[in-house]
């Protein structure tokens, strides 16, 4: 029988400069595949993805091993297909799980190497994080799956595991231990550096009265729920950003060196904590054209994924311009707050909280009891002055302070 090697590639379709790390391989040579079939697991500074077969055949070689860093296009594996047919077992991944997971593997019923398959890969990490077997997280996926939501809920409700294995440090002095970077800590690092190095970051503040959305919120959020749907703070940022851009649509934009790149598509990322995992920043794209609920349906879908491990890498691609609603955990103000690289700015949102502030009232002084909020603009000052910042945040403020009660008078089918 002739060989026929077919080409297996890092995909090609990112961004400029985005590089992987390979994971590791889940075929070794000589096991079969079928087309689409994944065969390793790649990770970005901002997502998982899997590397599939493009036809079905059996691994012929690996070019590449676990921790190598990857570029588009780079060739990692060859494939026979002239053995399309041959039906090998799969042997164990090229990579040995570290040992709480291989651990739990070889305590776990005989039927969790199956379920352990189908679980994505931000979920064998959090397993892994948190020392935790599938028997004791209750999935609520498809089949029967475990997301990364069950395990969050499971820890929620008192699931008592031992703590992350840990190395002590060397110091006999001082007290200390060791906790190894994940490949996305080091690229969520290594792009923060390279912001804070590339763009003089300066940050501008101003307070927002949030009475109107939070009436027009009540108003129309228990019906939207009604209907599967959530309408949360943060997509009025999102579409209150997108209105102001109209104002000053310089800030949505890039800076080269011979000239500035102002875009026309408003693509907003909303940075989305995933805890101790790190953060991602899935992009809501064309908000220029959506309105508020529409905004409110792509955010929940995006955010979902997010929490699951399921974004694409497209999800994350594109972004013009990133809000990072930091208040959600605490914070009053975050200053700076680094640029996503290679926009012009990122807003900030602080803590709601109610604060006495002075308002004028048929011409007299009134002390008044409001819901307040901080929002700040980190912007690259190459691109924008002071002038261009504050009459951006000013329009923002502005759009949420007069939000119509009837805006949602019509809500869409």
């Amino acid at each position: 029988m002739v060989t026929q090697n077919i080409e297996i590639r890092v995909p090609e379709d990112q961004q400029e400069g985005t590089r992987y790390v390979l994971q590791g391989w889940l075929k070794q040579p000589g096991d079969a595949i079928k087309a689409y079939e994944p065969i390793a697991e790649l990770e970005t500074d901002k997502v998982v993805v899997e590397l599939s077969a493009p036809a079905d055949g059996v691994v012929a070689s690996l070019l590449k091993q676990a921790g190598d860093e990857l570029v588009p296009g780079e060739l990692v594996a060859m494939l026979d297909s002239s053995q399309a047919s041959v039906d090998k077992p799969a042997t164990a991944p090229a990579t040995a799980p570290e040992a709480p997971v291989a651990a739990l593997q070889a305590d776990a019923p005989r039927d969790s190497g199956s379920q352990q398959g189908k679980t994505s890969p931000a979920v064998r990490r959090m397993l892994s994080e948190h020392n935790l077997c599938l028997e004791q997280v209750i999935g609520t996926g498809r089949g029967g799956r475990v997301t990364a939501r069950d395990i969050e809920t499971c820890l929620k409700n008192g699931v008592a595991v031992p703590g992350p294995k840990i190395t002590r440090g060397e110091s006999s002095a001082i007290r200390s231990h060791f906790v190894p970077h994940d490949p996305m800590r080091k690229r969520i690092a290594a792009h923060m550096q390279h912001s804070v190095q590339t763009a003089p970051h300066v940050t501008t503040v101003f307070e927002a009265d949030l009475s109107a959305i939070l009436a027009h919120k009540a108003r129309w959020a228990p019906e939207l729920a009604s209907r599967g749907e959530r309408l949360t703070l943060t997509a009025y940022f999102v579409a209150a950003s997108a209105l102001a851009m109209r104002k000053v649509p310089v800030v949505n934009s890039r800076w080269h060196d011979d000239k500035l790149e102002v875009f026309d598509d408003v693509n907003i990322g909303v940075g989305t904590s995933l805890g101790e995992r790190g953060l991602m920043v899935p992009v809501i794209r064309n908000t220029q054209d959506m309105d508020l609920y529409q905004v409110a349906r792509e955010l929940e879908r995006l955010t979902g994924k997010a929490r699951d491990g399921a974004l694409l890498p497209a999800d994350v691609q594109g972004g013009t311009f990133t809000i990072s609603n930091h208040g959600v955990s605490g914070s009053l103000i975050a200053s700076p707050i680094v640029i996503n690289q290679p926009q012009a700015a990122i807003l900030g949102v602080g803590k709601l909280e109610k604060r006495v502030i002075v308002r004028e009232v048929d011409g007299q002084e009134s002390i008044q009891v409001r819901p307040m909020c901080y929002v700040t603009l980190t912007l690259d000052h190459r691109v924008l002055d002071g002038f261009q910042a504050n009459s951006f945040l000013d329009a923002l403020v502005s759009t949420l302070e007069n939000w119509s009660l009837e805006s949602g008078s019509k809500l869409p089918g």
